[in-house]
């Protein structure tokens, strides 16, 4: 150290704004199950079709130009949203994956002295994009591991600003009725702003579902966000999107940074949702093994949350049991997710995986239930 760094005057360290050290980081699925040969990554919700080949296509096809900066407005990527869903490109956002276009509406709309409502089990990103804005997050009760309408509403305040929902939720797989969706947004008042997360709307094809882009493009406070990672096997380029009001996406447009989309993902994301064949076998692929693999693990007599995701729940007496059968899981290559950071200590996530692995996953029950293990 030079005489000159030593006797530098050594003021006290900046200290973070308050809010900022009560956020817990935002934990990923695991991986890896070391020793084990076969490895089946359950715990991220991850398609087990990978993405369309045109959006690997268009993606190699982007490596000559790796020197060249994104169109920062991501028009290309906006037009083919627009022409799959019939929206003005005008009044789309895109964002490094939906985590993103989350945060940037809790950064727009939030700040010290407000509030943002979301459910007791919502996504994570909700608690942590409010804190980050220096807002005052508030959790409103669920049942059964479902949000209700009423909870929410007795929450709201003259202090909030923003309510987030996630429809179907991440983690528990549950989901709203758009009828539900629109006594919520009747109730609000008129400065607050609904977040609909739709991140795995596509896998949802019921009848009273819908996930509020009609809403979304009339109301002036509602803003639903989407995901190229679930359905589009996208995850590693961080895309998504979300679509409301003009003066909404306005604001988005102002906080975001001006390349936040890279131009792979980009070329990718517009191939991807144009694919609509690639879609449509995933959809039926998860149609399929959802109730299969629910089924297979209620037979074993494990408690699963009804689900309209690409993922269950699954519930044990207490978390010592969870964690034992996360253990005997990843000894076998199944890498679920626990999901104690949610208020579920006794839980595993498990993704809906290939036919390979959804069998292993209830046969691996099986052997841990049924006595057959060793």
């Amino acid at each position: 150290m030079s005489a000159l760094l030593r006797d530098h005057p050594r003021p006290a360290a900046p200290v973070p704004r308050p809010g900022v050290l009560a956020i817990d980081a935002y934990v990923p699925g695991r991986s890896q199950a070391p020793g084990v040969a076969k490895v089946f990554k359950l715990s991220s919700n991850e398609t087990p079709l990978g993405p369309s080949p045109r959006a690997r296509d268009a993606y190699l096809a982007c490596a000559p130009f790796l020197q060249d900066y994104p169109d920062g407005s991501a028009a290309v990527l906006r037009a083919a949203i627009g022409a799959v869903h019939g929206i003005d490109p005008d009044r789309i956002v895109c964002g490094a994956g939906s985590d993103e276009l989350l945060a940037l509406a809790a950064r727009a709309y939030l700040g010290p002295g407000d509030e943002c409502v979301f459910t007791q089990f919502g996504f994570l990103v909700y608690r942590i994009a409010t804190l980050a804005a220096g807002a005052t997050p508030v959790v409103a009760a669920e049942r059964d591991h479902t949000a209700e309408v009423d909870a929410i509403l007795a929450c709201v305040t003259p202090r909030t600003r923003v309510v987030f929902l996630a429809n179907p939720n991440n983690p528990t797989g549950t989901y709203l009725p758009y009828a539900e969706v629109l006594r919520l947004h009747a109730a609000l008042p008129a400065r607050v702003l609904l977040v609909l997360d739709a991140a795995y709307c596509e896998y949802l094809t019921r009848a009273d579902y819908d996930p509020g882009l009609a809403l979304a493009l009339a109301a002036p406070n509602v803003l639903m966000t989407r995901t190229f990672s679930k359905i589009h096997g996208l995850a590693a380029l961080r895309l998504g999107w979300a679509v409301g009001p003009a003066p909404v996406i306005d604001a988005l447009n102002r906080v975001r940074g001006p390349f936040n989309v890279t131009g792979p993902a980009i070329a990718a994301g517009a191939a991807a949702i144009a694919d609509h064949d690639h879609v449509a076998r995933a959809v039926a692929h998860n149609a399929h093994w959802l109730p299969k693999l629910s089924a297979g693990l209620r037979a074993l007599g494990l408690p699963v949350t009804p689900s309209v995701t690409n993922f269950v729940l699954v519930h044990f007496p207490d978390p010592e049991a969870r964690a034992a059968a996360d253990r005997f899981l990843t000894a076998r290559g199944l890498i679920a997710r626990p999901v104690g950071a949610y208020g579920l200590p006794a839980a595993l996530r498990i993704t809906v995986g290939s036919e390979e692995a959804n069998n292993l996953v209830v046969r691996a029950f099986a052997d841990l239930l049924v006595g057959g293990a060793t």
